[in-house]
């Protein structure tokens, strides 16, 4: 199934009833006086967050969504009946704002969390609430309140706690498929990751995490492009991303530590916050580095990329497909997470049918 994490719909509430004009008649009851009953209210349009799902799929299909209109009021002192609500269902992480101002209307980043994105209208008062001493016999009503109408951009960020950053071929796939059950396809050639990737790594008893893997950065991403500037949102919401960097680049004329400033540089250039963030380089494919070079060429470029790029922290050397040094920075990133304040339980919080999201063991053999 297709990634899907943006969508616009256009939602209306229900109308709500008019209230009614009608004065008892009884044998026997002269003048009973009015008993026109008040309209029902229109029903809301209510965005609800479920664990269950993991796209906006269903959104891209059908775009209008109305809500129940109020019954109106009736004689013999009856209400009309209220509208039902809309429940519409979406991902937990999914970002709701006005299509039209871009406010931001609601941020669903917890499971059953809800926002009411249209309010439905108000019942219509029916004669009887205008009876008093002086009016005996009123005729007045008054007309229910039209339900809101609100075009929505709906945008979904994937919840978790840690996001892979790199160019194309940087290894981030091979890497989230060594330290955890995600399976998504890794190939030799630029742009193989097309969506976003989840795997949930458990590192001891008690002890997992959610990582991310998003398309490639490329030069330019921040400005649109390549692919992985639609997912940079993906990477808000973690609390820490790592760096990968190829040491083993197969162009002579490759240059890991300018490509790695460049990738920095889209960070700040798309959110402040998100350069902020605390991020950790990790070079990669150390296992194509001649043995005898290793030490040398790896002390050079961990110099060269820290102060190119400002990353924080012990600059790790792993190789994904090996798996050398994978399962000591998982152990590492597992100690770094358990001194933040929690966010979510990495168990429970993610689905598993177009982000893959399996369960695997990082621990040390």
């Amino acid at each position: 199934m297709k990634f899907f994490d943006e969508a616009k719909i256009s939602v209306t509430a229900g109308n709500g009833g008019n209230g009614a004009v009608s004065f008892r008649r009884e044998k026997y009851v002269p003048r009973g006086g009015p008993d026109g009953g008040d309209g029902g209210r229109g029903g809301s349009v209510v965005l609800v967050a479920d664990r269950n799902l993991n796209t906006l799929i269903d959104y891209r299909y059908t775009r209008i969504y109305r809500a129940e209109h109020g019954e109106n009021g009736r004689g013999a002192d009856c209400f009309g009946k209220g509208g039902a609500d809309l429940i519409l269902r979406v991902p937990v992480g999914t970002v709701v704002s006005d299509a039209d101002s871009g406010e931001l209307l609601a941020d669903l980043d917890a499971d059953g969390a809800k926002a009411v994105v249209a309010q439905g209208g108000a019942g219509g008062l029916g004669n009887l609430r205008f009876k008093s001493s002086v009016n005996r016999a009123p005729r007045q009503n008054t007309p229910g309140e039209p339900g809101a109408t609100r075009e929505l951009k709906l945008e979904l960020k994937v919840l978790a706690d840690v996001g892979l950053l790199g160019l194309p071929n940087a290894g981030k796939s091979t890497f989230i498929r060594a330290v955890s059950a995600a399976r998504p396809k890794v190939a030799d050639y630029p742009f193989t990751t097309l969506q976003p990737n989840l795997g949930v790594v458990r590192v001891g008893e008690n002890q997992s995490f959610v990582i991310a893997d998003i398309p490639g950065l490329i030069r330019g991403a921040s400005e649109g492009a390549g692919l992985g500037h639609r997912f940079l949102k993906h990477l808000q919401r973690t609390r820490v991303l790592l760096h990968l960097v190829d040491a083993a680049p197969l162009d002579p004329e490759a240059d890991p530590v300018g490509d790695a400033r460049a990738i920095v540089e889209e960070l700040r250039n798309y959110d402040e916050s998100l350069h902020a963030k605390p991020r950790w380089l990790v070079i990669n494919k150390i296992d194509l580095i001649p043995p005898e070079e290793r030490e040398t060429r790896l002390a050079d470029l961990s110099r060269a990329l820290a102060e190119a790029t400002g990353a924080v922290g012990t600059v790790f050397a792993v190789s994904a497909a090996t798996g050398e040094g994978c399962a000591a920075l998982c152990q590492k990133v597992m100690q770094f997470l358990e001194t933040q304040t929690p966010r979510v339980d990495a168990e429970t919080d993610i689905g598993a049918d177009s982000i893959d999201s399996d369960n695997a063991s990082c621990e040390e053999p």
